[in-house]
């Protein structure tokens, strides 16, 4: 080790940037970098090294969680790494930090772009400012040659804890890219400070006044606009809803200028379905409650598919429709069928049969202890007692050897189902009371 080296101890008390990470854990079986800026610093290692079996027990001492606490600063890197046998190396490696003029340049690009100050807030590397700066002669990331490596093991080229100390910087420079930026010779705070600054003076340079001295066009002061808001006249009325959907105009035209392969009933199908669903939701907009409801999510594409099937009345549309949603027919008519009782949450529990976690089933063994106080989910009540035998299987509480069965949804209601030949079919709308679903399955009780 060259003893006019300035990457000397004292170098460092003196530097007031400096920042500390803690040691990283062990990473058996992952790649040390994700983003490109990542692998690009791995690259300068790799392509630089000179002995690459160095290079690859560095990494095997990087994924072993052989590397200490990495300290940056402006111009270099310090970590304790230690050998499988312990012992214990200090390891630098430098890197060279921007001229002033280098940062002016850096820093002028960056600030003429808010996407790019706006990404290295959120930890990201633009590729564009990147290759801007290399166009202007500032090479941000380091290439072949331009990590140094210092370590009192005292080999003269990349030895296997510098290697080490680059594959665990590649880590922190993934999550954090002013890990860089420190390196080259800022702080985050500073940067982040001049480049605000920059900015600022670059928006005022291009505000009304200065535009005025231009000769440009001047906008509209926003303070003008709400002092002008009292003067505007009142919104028009809601328009009224029309008594019904609109009618699509039709497409058979019957002059056999269609393109070929178009299903002309599937698509005055779709179109009419489109304004029927349009009308429902204009007549919920409109409805005097509407703001105070939470918004509802709309159905999947499979359960979309359900919903058009069950306005279809073609069978060549709703053959088409049970394919594309991957269902045979009898499975689309149980859809259909468990649609007209709760639409998609309804389809979702004749679907899936879900296993309740333990807040979920205390609560359904509270409802149905309620519901039956005599004895229920599974506990015989014995002759003549009114509640029911039902056993249960995840979400779904049976009778045994009979036809009636309550499940239950993701939302907490139960929904009635009633055995016929091979399949449970849904027997009404859902209930928050067991008794009462259970109860639409016996009308003439």
């Amino acid at each position: 080790m060259n003893a006019k080296d300035p990457y000397a101890k004292d170098r460092y008390a003196k530097d007031p940037y400096e920042k500390t990470f803690p040691p990283l854990p062990p990473a058996p079986g992952r790649a040390f970098a994700h983003t490109w800026w990542g692998h690009a610093w791995l690259r300068a290692l790799e392509d630089s090294a000179l002995d690459g079996q160095q290079v690859k027990q560095g990494r095997r001492y990087a994924r072993s969680g052989a590397v200490g606490a990495v300290s940056v600063r402006p111009g270099g890197l310090t970590a304790v790494v230690r050998d499988p046998d312990g012992t214990a190396h200090r390891t630098d490696v430098l890197v060279q930090e921007f001229t002033e003029a280098e940062w002016d340049r850096l820093l002028g690009m960056a600030a003429a772009e808010s996407g790019h100050i706006a990404a290295l807030l959120d930890r990201e590397v633009p590729p564009e400012l990147v290759e801007d700066a290399a166009a202007a002669g500032v090479e941000l990331l380091p290439g072949i040659g331009d990590l140094d490596p210092r370590c009192d093991c005292e080999e003269w080229d990349h030895c296997p804890h510098t290697a080490a100390l680059c594959y665990q910087v590649a880590r922190l420079l993934d999550q954090d890219p002013f890990v860089l930026l420190l390196l080259r010779g800022r702080a985050e705070a500073g940067l982040v400070a001049e480049l605000e600054e920059r900015s600022t003076a670059e928006a005022e340079a291009g505000s009304p006044d200065s535009a005025s001295e231009a000769g440009g066009v001047l906008g509209v002061l926003a303070s003008e606009v709400y002092a002008a808001a009292s003067a505007l006249p009142p919104l028009p009325p809601p328009a009224a809803l029309p008594d019904a959907p609109g009618q699509p105009p039709t497409l058979d035209t019957e002059s056999g200028t269609e393109p070929p392969g178009l299903d002309v009933d599937g698509v005055e199908f779709l179109a009419q379905a489109a304004a029927t669903e349009a009308y429902r939701l204009l007549a919920e907009a409109l409805a005097p409650a509407h703001a105070e409801r939470a918004p509802q999510p709309g159905p999947t594409p499979a359960h979309d598919a359900v919903r058009l099937t069950a306005e279809a009345h073609d069978l060549r549309v709703r053959s088409r429709l049970s394919a594309a949603s991957d269902r045979d027919r009898a499975a689309m008519d149980r859809a259909v069928l468990a649609w007209g009782f709760g639409g998609s949450r309804a389809v979702e529990v004749l679907e899936e049969d879900w296993n309740p976690d333990r807040a979920s089933l205390a609560r359904a063994r509270a409802a149905l202890a309620s519901a039956w106080p005599d004895g229920a989910d599974g506990a015989d009540a014995g002759a003549g007692a009114p509640a029911p035998v039902l056993r249960r299987i995840r979400s779904r509480w049976t009778e045994p050897g009979g036809d009636r069965q309550l499940r239950l949804g993701r939302e907490g209601r139960w929904w009635p189902y009633r055995r016929a030949a091979d399949h449970w079919l849904p027997a009404g709308p859902p209930s928050t009371d067991p008794a009462s679903a259970l109860a639409a399955l016996d009308p003439e009780d």
